[in-house]
């Protein structure tokens, strides 16, 4: 130490006296210090959110990815399924076409055997013209007794003339046919050594169903170990946030003594270094209390429109805007007052009413900016107004009935940027009804 000299104890049987200097400097210093292990438990708290909010993301993402990885594996499934079908009318097809070879084989014998009966007829019906040329020689030796005969005999010769040329043209269209018919024969017939172009192309199209089948199967094992390991995986997820909400509820508990400490240390008549700010806040919650109590009395607004809870959602507003029925009369009664706490110090960040849901009908004037279209980022940090902050200090701040509350907390102003402050609360009440509370913020 310093000097040589050991820090003062106060007793906590003994009540710390304004002008026990001593004593008064180690409340003080005391209190500065609660100050600054508080701010470091928001910071705790803070960076506890952000990792939480990063693992809560994670585990939405592990979710969304869990339904991917099942309706691929349905996918791949029917792949699977469509695949064996390929395969299973493949081989029919190539079974029917094994059956139509065999009938194309039957025609060629028919045909065969049509061919062979129409040489047949040629062969009679030139042994039928050379008897019927022999009968007409013998009829003419005959003289007039054989004429008729002769006759006969000319006609039967006519006759086998044209059966002939009938047979000899059904054997030339069967011949033809036929070697349509063996070459068609030869395609549908399967031979290894040299297959046929309709049983290559089958072979190509089992060969193509093969490899598809082997890929479906191979992807699926793929997937079901990708399965297997983001269901781990959600399950560390949980793990984290269950580990993460312990060390948070520590946290806030930690936060929350270091605040109780510092009420206490203000509590006890020393003027810390906080306590112009929970002055002034209990000097504008008064104010803004009589405004309200004066705009009752007059006819300016019922109580129930006071209190009203029915928050109307604006359309279009991102952060969420809300309509309530005192919108008006606070619009027109607390810019002044409000105002007027931020002239006590420079770091005084903003000074406003929210009524014990944490609803901020009206803002300071320099966060009452209206909203742009599509920038959620400026809007979060410049339309703070017409909003409901019902986050843990918004809700305490709000919903506080002690002369005052102290807390440390971070402030989100949009697009990932915080800014750390303290804040001093106290109630505002109308007519014995608690109607929410001030909340003066302001920097370390």
């Amino acid at each position: 130490m310093k000097g040589g000299r050991e820090p003062a104890v106060v007793s906590q049987d003994e009540p710390v006296r304004r002008g026990d200097g001593p004593a008064l400097d180690v409340v003080k210093r005391l209190s500065r210090s609660m100050s600054t292990v508080g701010r470091d438990a928001a910071e705790v708290r803070g960076a506890l959110e952000d990792t939480q909010r990063v693992v809560q993301a994670q585990g939405q993402a592990m979710q969304a990815l869990a339904q991917q990885l099942h309706q691929i594996g349905a996918a791949q499934a029917a792949i699977a399924a469509a695949t064996s079908e390929s395969a299973t009318a493949v081989q029919r097809a190539r079974d029917a076409l094994g059956v139509v070879g065999g009938e194309v084989g039957g025609m060629a014998a028919t045909l065969a055997q049509v061919s062979d009966a129409a040489a047949e007829i040629t062969k009679i019906s030139l042994q039928t013209r050379l008897v019927a040329f022999n009968a007409a020689v013998e009829a003419k030796h005959a003289g007039e007794a054989g004429r008729g005969f002769a006759v006969v005999a000319e006609a039967v010769k006519a006759l086998a003339g044209q059966v002939e040329s009938s047979s000899k043209a059904i054997v030339g269209a069967i011949a033809s046919l036929q070697e349509r018919i063996d070459r068609f024969s030869n395609e549908l017939t399967e031979n290894p050594g040299r297959p046929s172009q309709i049983h290559a192309a089958f072979h190509e199209v089992e060969q193509d169903v093969g490899r598809i089948a082997t890929s479906a199967t191979e992807s699926g094992r793929q997937m079901q170990l990708l399965n297997e390991r983001a269901q781990q995986l959600e399950q560390e997820v949980m793990e984290a946030t269950r580990g993460l909400k312990v060390a948070f509820d520590g946290s806030d508990r930690f936060l929350r003594m270091s605040e109780d400490l510092v009420e206490q240390l203000a509590n006890s008549g020393v003027e810390v270094d906080d306590m112009p700010f929970i002055r002034t806040a209990q000097q504008v919650a008064g104010d803004i209390a009589a405004l309200l109590e004066g705009a009752l009395r007059d006819g300016q607004i019922s109580e129930a429109d006071l209190f009203d809870e029915n928050y109307r959602p604006i359309a279009g507003t991102d952060p969420q805007q809300h309509l309530t029925r005192f919108c008006g009369l606070t619009d027109h009664l607390f810019p002044e007052v409000q105002e007027r706490g931020l002239g006590l110090s420079d770091k005084v960040v903003f000074c406003i009413a929210a009524d014990r849901n944490g609803y901020i009908a009206t803002h300071n004037r320099k966060y009452c900016q209206p909203q742009r279209p599509g920038d959620t980022i400026w809007n979060t940090a410049n339309s703070r107004y017409r909003r409901i902050f019902n986050d843990r200090t918004g809700l305490a701040s709000a919903r506080n009935t002690k002369p005052f509350l102290l807390q440390t907390y971070r402030r989100d102003m949009g697009g990932g940027r915080f800014v750390l402050l303290k804040e001093a609360a106290a109630p505002i009440i109308v007519r014995g009804r608690h109607w929410g509370g001030l909340r003066l913020a302001f920097n370390f």
